[in-house]
């Protein structure tokens, strides 16, 4: 991926959360993801985490507990020996997401939301949600605004809204500010990522009825 061909990225914000640990799992991996794509922000991420290492180096030190070290190195022991990992197939996915959909795109139990579009919502803890999205060209997400934030990161494919068009890697952050009606480029499928940690606000009737059960 060309830094060239990324226009929207991340903001100074969700990378230092990023780098500190603090952002939500399903944040995180878009975040990650997005990051193995980009040359700028793996730059930027790259100064804040050597900032953060310069400030944990001017912090007092904290004496351990009695007995701390000989607790640690019991439990290393005590550990099962870890098997070697499997070599990583070819995938046209970046490594962030492989490990959580278990292969490549052909992995990927997609389900249904209705007029062609599909999900399928990846394992993460419940402060946030992750999933990938399915947008068959020229097809539109419904209209919806937002209760908190969304992450929606481009794999292939892209798709225009009232903020702009977004190509693979770019990344769009929406708030409670944005209503918009995502619909894929008429020349080819959509594939995103997208993260978010409180539902959507969907105005027509029908989205709202499957909203819970969909869990957008």
């Amino acid at each position: 991926m060309s830094d060239k061909q990324i226009k929207h990225h991340l903001t100074d914000a969700l990378l230092v959360a990023y780098s500190a640990g603090s952002l939500p799992e399903a944040f995180s991996l878009t975040v990650a993801t997005h990051i193995s794509m980009c040359d700028d922000c793996r730059a930027r991420l790259g100064a804040f985490d050597a900032m953060g290492g310069a400030m944990v180096e001017r912090c007092d030190s904290v004496a351990m507990s009695v007995g701390s070290l000989e607790a640690t190195m019991q439990r290393i022991r005590a550990a099962a020996p870890q098997a070697a990992p499997a070599p990583r197939r070819k995938s046209s996915l970046p490594h962030p997401l492989q490990d959580y959909i278990g292969g490549d795109l052909d992995a990927v139990k997609w389900r249904s939301v209705g007029m062609g579009v599909k999900q399928a919502i990846l394992p993460t803890s419940r402060a946030a949600t992750a999933r990938l999205l399915y947008i068959p060209a020229g097809a539109a997400v419904p209209d919806h605004g937002h209760r908190g934030t969304e992450l929606t990161l481009v794999l292939q494919g892209a798709f225009v809204d009232e903020v702009d068009h977004f190509g693979p890697g770019d990344i769009e952050i929406a708030n409670e500010d944005l209503n918009h009606t995502p619909v894929a480029d008429i020349g080819a499928d959509c594939i995103c990522l997208a993260a978010t940690d409180a539902p959507l606000r969907f105005r027509a009737l029908i989205p709202r009825l499957a909203q819970p059960f969909l869990r957008i």
